[in-house]
């Protein structure tokens, strides 16, 4: 083979390479919507440059009739294989239309069997010649109506094709269009490109058209395989979306007729589509438990209906969404009827668990109050069995201190706060040494000290306890005083903590009326007068008021 030979070859074997490798991708890709089809197509392809080639080359006129046959079996597969890849792509639905679809298979069935006829009765190739070219020569041969009947059939075929690909064009989002375009350019130039070879045209002088379109085509592939990934992603159908919703779905015109529904509000009416569309929505769903009837008039709308199936509820939520034209004009409505029976049985079976829980956890909570409260007791028991001169000192200054505070409407969740700050007023002193604590005497200076010390011995004990926070009020400043003359911070009036006013009243009074080894108790009518006289230096005015009204009532 000569050196212009090969040169003239290689946009041919160009050409084939570049089928090849746009088959081999399909076929990588062969699980995606219409890409095992597709590859069936470039097999045709394939199939057909490769014959054309070695045509081309073959020099007795048996070896070129070979060739040229093997390029028509090839434009077999290839009218069988699109109209598979079209409809799989496209995603036609042809229930009504399946027969016809088989007939589309006969023609390119009939033709194979002139194929194989042609061995023997040349329907294909009845006048063979081979004529003079450049570098090979060609064969040439008469179009029998045969020919001809095929490529017309092979061209309305087509023709259908590209309108349902054209379609979806039309159809779908940017991205997908694209895809569809760049599909269609590239399956359907080569096919035109048959035309020159049909009528023998030639574009170049001595060169086939064919192969050199079919390039354009594969480009256009190769480019939509890798810029915008055709075959990887694929779009699905929006009528099979409709089809496959679990969730009954009617759509309504303006005058309120119904334009379809799917099989999932077919089966729940328990109807057929030609019982249901072209029918008016009022009629059909006149006692439908989802109230659709209700919301025929609005354009937006969500709503929840209720009804029973045998002894179980069944809940459901409708959707009302408007439906425009491309002029933003409304054409119709979409109702979409969302069962939420499972939603409502959990949001049932959270609200119990919700019950039931805050009932543990109150429960508990009394159970750790209550032990709480116990042991604060066991405190003040503790300290009273240091001091036997105090012994039921605690017990009676906390019903005394609660008389007073629910007196002046204190609220309950307080008293509780109260009530342990009361028991606990004395924890300080267990910082106190035995021997000033028993002292029958008087105390020295130095041992006042000691005492006056216990109120920031309680703080310090019990402000890192987070239960004690509000109780702490009564143990660190219950010896705090209205005219500021107290301690441990010497605060005054008002900025004296409420629990802690109210108890100095209480501590004192029962204190006066106690015996003590440095004190005898009081007479009644002395301890009052005393108050009197102390309301506004060590009392709150207010606190002892209330105070001496108990008292009156005799509560006290």
């Amino acid at each position: 083979m000569t050196r212009g030979e090969i040169t003239y070859l290689i946009p041919y074997f160009a050409s084939l390479a570049l089928s090849i490798g746009v088959l081999f991708y399909a076929w990588s890709k062969q699980n995606a919507q219409g890409a095992a089809a597709f590859s069936w197509y470039m097999v045709g392809q394939t199939v057909w440059i490769a014959g054309f080639i070695f045509g081309l080359i073959s020099e007795d006129i048996a070896a070129k009739i070979f060739w040229d046959d093997l390029q028509w079996f090839a434009s077999v597969i290839v009218i069988l294989a699109l109209p598979i890849f079209t409809i799989q792509y496209t995603e036609q639905n042809l229930n009504p239309s399946k027969q016809l679809f088989w007939l589309m298979f006969v023609i390119p069935s009939l033709f194979i069997a002139v194929l194989i006829g042609d061995f023997f009765f040349n329907w294909i190739h009845p006048s063979p010649q081979l004529a003079p070219a450049l570098y090979f020569s060609e064969l040439t041969y008469d179009i029998t109506p045969i020919i001809y009947g095929y490529a017309v059939y092979g061209y309305v075929l087509t023709a259908w094709m590209l309108n349902l690909l054209i379609r979806r064009v039309i159809q779908h989002h940017s991205l997908y269009r694209t895809q569809t375009m760049l599909i269609t350019i590239g399956i359907f130039f080569p096919i035109f490109g048959t035309v020159f070879t049909l009528f023998n045209i030639h574009i170049v002088a001595q060169l086939n058209p064919t192969p050199f379109i079919a390039i354009i085509g594969n480009l256009m592939m190769a480019w939509g395989f890798f810029r915008f990934r055709i075959f990887e992603v694929v779009p699905i159908g929006r009528d099979k979306v409709f089809e496959a919703m679990v969730e009954p779905v009617v759509l309504l015109d303006n005058k309120n007729l119904i334009v379809d529904a799917n099989t999932s509000m077919l089966a729940l009416l328990g109807k057929k589509s030609n019982d249901v569309i072209g029918k008016s929505a009022k009629t059909i769903f006149a006692d439908f438990p989802i109230p659709i009837k209700q919301y025929m008039q609005v354009s937006y709308a969500r709503a929840e209906a209720t009804f029973i199936v045998g002894s179980i509820n069944v809940y459901y939520e409708l959707t009302v969404w408007p439906l425009y034209n491309e002029r933003k004009e409304m054409t119709g409505r979409i109702y979409i009827s969302h069962d939420i029976t499972a939603q409502k049985e959990l949001e049932r079976e959270l609200r119990k668990l919700n019950s039931e829980l805050e009932d543990r956890v109150r429960a508990r909570t009394q159970e750790l109050a209550e032990a709480y409260d116990t042991t604060l007791e066991g405190w003040a028991r503790a300290l009273e069995l240091r001091d036997k001169e105090t012994e039921g000192h605690s017990r009676r200054v906390t019903e005394t201190t609660l008389k007073i505070a629910r007196a002046i409407n204190v609220s309950e969740e307080d008293l509780k706060h109260i009530r342990r700050g009361a028991i606990l007023h004395d924890i300080g002193k267990m910082s106190v040494p035995d021997e000033i604590l028993h002292k029958p005497g008087k105390l020295t200076k130095e041992e006042r000290d000691i005492i006056k010390g216990h109120p920031d011995t309680a703080y310090k004990l019990l402000s890192p306890i987070p239960f004690l926070e509000k109780a702490l009020d009564i143990p660190y400043s219950h010896h705090e005083k209205w005219d500021g003359t107290g301690y441990p911070r010497g605060l005054k009036e008002n900025d004296i903590p409420l629990a802690a006013r109210i108890f100095a009243v209480a501590d004192v009074w029962d204190a006066l009326g106690s015996n003590r080894p440095y004190n005898q108790a009081w007479t009644r009518s002395k301890m009052i007068s005393y108050f009197i006289e102390e309301s506004g230096r060590h009392f709150d005015p207010t606190i002892v008021n209330v105070f001496l009204g108990l008292i009156e009532k005799g509560e006290i």
